[in-house]
């Protein structure tokens, strides 16, 4: 069935490529309501990071330690958006986008994690909310994006501890009671698998814990179990805040709470019975591990029969707690790999980590041959139709819930031998954004798909985590030499005629 799917929506892939230059969608394609906008993160754009009483993250840490980023650099002034927010709004306004999801560092609010407010963190952040809404703007504010203040590191080794989940829930309700009036949509958590992967399995992202070839890579960690317990944290703080947020305060803000997750589209690398079932165990090690949870009360039983002890379980109370706890699916997608069963655990068994646990393979390519155009980034590879058929999943698996596309996008080198006015003709990005819309579209109209936004990410080039400066996903260009000017690449203009075309 699975192969079936595969073939039908690589068909359509292959129309939407023929129609791709001369597709004539636009806003006015797209049901009334439908919510277009760019996505950013407070680590990746503020800069600012010693101002105004903020405290230290685990990424200040980690990017400030040698080795950790591909070109030595931090996100110590990013895009310094912290300052330039208000001209920033303006490039937004000009465009004609209709939201602008940003995530609220942690630090900023409470700098310990805990305690005490920092009054200087409220002030800017409704600075920032106000004058979106005064633009015209709307927030969709993201709580967590992987910034966990570093004292709470230090205090109790962060979403190790279940201590977390009180201090998480604190913070939040305090972000709902200064910014609620305001704020109506709400991304409790971003790409939760991410973190619990990069952070406590490879280490290649903060706090950089592992176990890989007995700590070589890592001082510190257990790649076989911490990514499981970080999860289980992660889901129960949601869960807790959502609670929170429907006792409390959603009678009078009337606002929404979801997570934002990073999923990959898998296609079966054969028409196999092992790799079907392979591409299967894959999804459910990456987005069911999340969302099952808060769809059904539990994790999907592949993962409890293949990860045995070492995957937490839910008391009756917390599973009662979790399951419901979403209003809307927010899904951060950019590509589509192949999957494969994985026939040999020696590689798994030598790194002892949950990677090896799902039993499958994921990879971009099909003897030798990759599954679509490659960005800049050596895990992007562009497969429009990816999309829907990851929009049909969702619909069939979780019975049709909201889904928001909160991130999608890709992005080009940051080359010194390419000169601003050719880095500003990105007819790639058109292309890409152009296809993935067609295929959003296409589930909305054709396959009934509960879809409701579209956010580009990224309104602008920034600093991208373990990458550095060396990748520009950005609509515009940011000029890292010259005061970080910021100019329109021709996706920009691409944008603003579909917007206001109707």
């Amino acid at each position: 069935m699975l192969l079936r799917k595969g073939i039908a929506f690589a068909l359509v892939h292959v129309l939407l490529q023929i129609q791709c230059c001369f597709s004539d969608i636009n806003r006015g394609s797209f049901p009334k309501g439908f919510v277009f906008g760019t996505a950013s993160s407070a680590y990746q754009y503020e800069g600012a990071v010693k101002e105004d009483g903020r405290g230290l993250t685990v990424w200040d840490t980690f990017s400030h330690s040698f080795g950790k980023i591909a070109d030595f650099s931090n996100g110590d002034v990013a895009v310094d958006q912290y300052h330039l927010f208000t001209e920033d709004i303006q490039l937004m306004k000009d465009m004609g986008m209709d939201a602008y999801r940003f995530s609220i560092a942690w630090s900023r609010i409470f700098p310990n994690g805990s305690g005490e407010i920092n009054q200087a963190g409220i002030d800017h952040y409704n600075g920032l909310i106000n004058a979106l809404i005064a633009k015209g703007i709307e927030p969709y504010v993201t709580l967590y994006h992987w910034d966990l203040p570093q004292a709470l590191e230090d205090k109790y080794i962060g979403w190790l501890n279940s201590s977390i989940i009180k201090d998480f829930a604190a913070y939040a309700d305090i972000c709902f009671q200064k910014f609620g009036d305001r704020v109506k949509h709400w991304i409790t958590f971003n790409e939760p698998h991410t973190f619990a992967i990069q952070g406590y399995d490879v280490g290649l992202q903060a706090p950089g814990r592992c176990s890989i070839l007995l700590h070589l890579f890592c001082r510190a960690g257990n790649s076989a179990t911490e990514p499981y317990i970080v999860a289980h944290h992660v889901l129960l703080s949601h869960a807790t805040v959502a609670d929170i947020y429907r006792k409390k305060y959603k009678q009078q803000q009337h606002g929404t709470v979801g997570v934002a997750f990073d999923v990959m589209w898998f296609e079966p690398r054969s028409n196999s019975t092992d790799d079907v079932e392979a591409t299967q165990r894959a999804q459910d090690f990456q987005f069911g591990w999340f969302i099952d949870p808060l769809f059904f009360g539990d994790y999907p039983s592949s993962m409890r029969s293949r990860v045995g002890s070492r995957l937490p379980t839910f008391s009756k109370a917390e599973a009662a707690l979790v399951k419901g706890s979403l209003d809307f699916v927010g899904i951060n997608h950019y590509t589509t790999y192949y999957a494969k069963n994985s026939t040999s655990n020696i590689i798994g068994n030598l790194l002892n980590d949950s990677l090896a646990d799902s039993g499958a393979t994921t990879l971009p390519f099909r003897n030798g041959i990759p599954i679509g155009d490659r960005a800049n980034s050596i895990w992007l590879y562009i497969v429009p139709h990816g999309i829907r058929s990851l929009m049909n999943y969702i619909k069939q698996k979780y019975g049709n819930p909201l889904v928001i596309i909160t991130e999608n996008g890709m992005d080009d080198p940051n080359s010194p031998f390419i000169s601003i006015k050719d880095a500003l003709k990105d007819e790639k990005r058109i292309k890409y954004h152009n296809d993935y819309l067609s295929n959003v579209l296409a589930s909305i109209k054709e396959d009934g798909c509960n879809v409701r936004g579209y956010f580009a990410w990224s309104l602008m080039d920034n600093w991208e985590w373990a990458a550095g400066y060396t990748s520009r996903f950005g609509l515009y260009f940011v000029d890292y030499k010259d005061n970080l000017k910021r100019y329109p690449k021709d996706s920009v203009q691409w944008f603003k005629n579909f917007l206001t075309s109707t």
